[in-house]
């Protein structure tokens, strides 16, 4: 089972051998550090709003309706956002009990495999998340609460987020496919 801390550093992942993909990588790359920077800011105002709820209600006796789903709507856009950088790192939980044991070569055709399944379900999570925010946004949606935020919101993080790991993992099944580079 893979865990965060058995992670590969950001300068030992394969960078790709093709100088189109190695460029198309490199500036998935900056997308998914800025990512990454914007997302712990918003897991910092989520703890700032989660607080200030708890002071608010238990010494002012004041009803904050707001604070779950903003609290809910930061964390979709911290966690789809995310997903792209934690799949460039191959961070995702993985059972390893077969990479063990397998031979290198078949092991490289596995992950390939992996790689390659989940992109088509990616491609197509993907394509679904833009077709909840295009419904989104045109029947204008919003959540069934009294602070009733439009479902856009989320959504629109949701699709960016799938879009950007799919393209991660088009860049991982390229780079199979065309070989690598040495890492740097």
């Amino acid at each position: 089972m893979s865990h965060g801390f058995e992670m590969k550093p950001q300068a030992a992942i394969a960078v790709p051998g093709n100088s189109m993909l190695a460029a198309f990588a490199a500036a998935l790359n900056q997308f998914n550090k800025a990512a990454l920077f914007l997302s712990m800011a918003a897991l910092i105002l989520t703890s700032a709003i989660l607080t200030y709820s708890v002071v608010a209600r238990y010494f002012f006796h004041v009803p904050t309706d707001w604070q779950d789903e903003a609290s809910v709507f930061v964390l979709v856009g911290v966690i789809f956002l995310c997903a792209a950088y934690v799949q460039s790192l191959r961070g995702h939980i993985g059972i390893e009990a077969l990479a063990s044991i397998l031979p290198a070569r078949v092991n490289k055709i596995r992950l390939f495999v992996v790689d390659l399944v989940s992109l088509l379900f990616c491609t197509f999570f993907s394509w679904k998340s833009w077709t909840l925010l295009h419904e989104a946004w045109v029947e204008g949606q919003t959540t069934s609460s009294t602070f009733a935020p439009p479902l856009w919101i989320p959504y629109s993080m949701l699709a960016l987020g799938m879009t950007m790991l799919t393209l991660q993992l088009l860049v991982q099944v390229l780079t199979h496919i065309n070989g690598n580079k040495e890492a740097v």
